[in-house]
């Protein structure tokens, strides 16, 4: 049963984090294989609170290998995975999300012909009564859903609409707003503007800014470096399973960010060659050395 005490109610903002303070979460030189199929490896991740990590890569480059380490559905099959500095190894996401990691995947797993309010709470549905016939408290989940969602910055006129009706960025938000509530201090998004326009994806990243405004981890997952850098305090380029390029927002630009997740150095290497092709413009490409990674893995507690 549910309580209205759950959630994040009251975090703080950190825009630094402090010097010595353990990452939520942390993969140390981790890797995942399948056979003799090598994911993931070698990569270094820090996630802390009141900050977005973003990670971007080309399809294949390990995200969703990445989400499901840390999400529990898989388990690492080298280095370390620390959440608040102990070693873990999840058996399950039900674990996971014990240790406050959610995950909203594109799907966002919800049933488009049930109401908003009963999609919030499905599968934690509040109950009132005695055992063994307790029922369904609807008007305190009503009450709940409206006021989390509101509480994120999201007004709904009714909460009796089905899901499905909503756009999809209202959707990706009411998911965002269901971790929060319930008590995620980690929150992975996998790819959630990659179906979205310009607009309904100017509503995601504005909740995922309010997410980070409450205090919690984000993990970012993209292929749009442009949305990435509106709202990202850390970015990891993943490419071919393993990091490319892991560095603070102060430490690269926008256009570097492009050129790592476009494939920039591997074109940079080509420029000569390509400069002999008819009709390939090289003017717009980097040199080679223009395109080194700041430090792969960032300092403790800098990320």
């Amino acid at each position: 049963m549910t309580d209205d005490t759950t959630g994040t109610h009251g975090a703080v903002l950190q825009d630094t984090a402090p010097d010595g303070e353990h990452p939520l979460v942390e993969l140390r030189g981790a890797g995942k294989s399948y056979g003799n199929i090598r994911a993931l490896h070698g990569v270094d991740l820090s996630v802390h609170p009141g900050r977005v990590t973003c990670v971007l890569g080309d399809n294949g480059a390990g995200k969703s290998t990445l989400i499901k380490i840390i999400s529990g559905l898989h388990q690492h099959t080298e280095g370390e995975f620390l959440v608040d500095g102990v070693p873990v190894r999840f058996s399950t996401p039900r674990e996971a999300l014990g240790k406050g990691i959610a995950t909203v995947y594109q799907d966002l797993a919800v049933v488009p012909l049930m109401p908003v309010w009963r999609n919030f709470f499905l599968g934690s549905e509040m109950t009132k009564g005695p055992w063994p016939v307790r029922r369904l408290d609807i008007e305190r989940m009503k009450r709940t859903a409206d006021r989390e969602l509101r509480n994120m910055g999201i007004v709904l006129d009714d909460l009796e609409q089905p899901i499905g009706t909503l756009s999809g960025g209202q959707r990706q938000c009411v998911a965002i707003a269901r971790a929060v509530y319930f008590g995620a201090r980690v929150l992975i998004l996998d790819e959630p503007t990659a179906a979205l326009g310009v607009k309904q994806s100017g509503v995601v990243l504005k909740y995922i800014a309010a997410a980070r405004d409450r205090g919690l981890g984000v993990i970012f997952i993209t292929h749009n470096p442009h949305h990435a850098y509106m709202v990202g305090d850390h970015f990891s380029v993943l490419r071919l399973g393993t990091m490319e390029l892991s560095a603070a927002r102060s430490e690269v630009s926008l256009e570097e960010l492009t050129h790592h997740m476009a494939g920039g150095t591997e074109l940079a290497a080509l420029k000569h060659e390509l400069a002999q092709v008819r009709g390939v413009d090289v003017e717009e490409l980097p040199e080679e050395g223009d395109l080194q990674a700041p430090a792969v893995a960032s300092p403790e507690g800098k990320s």
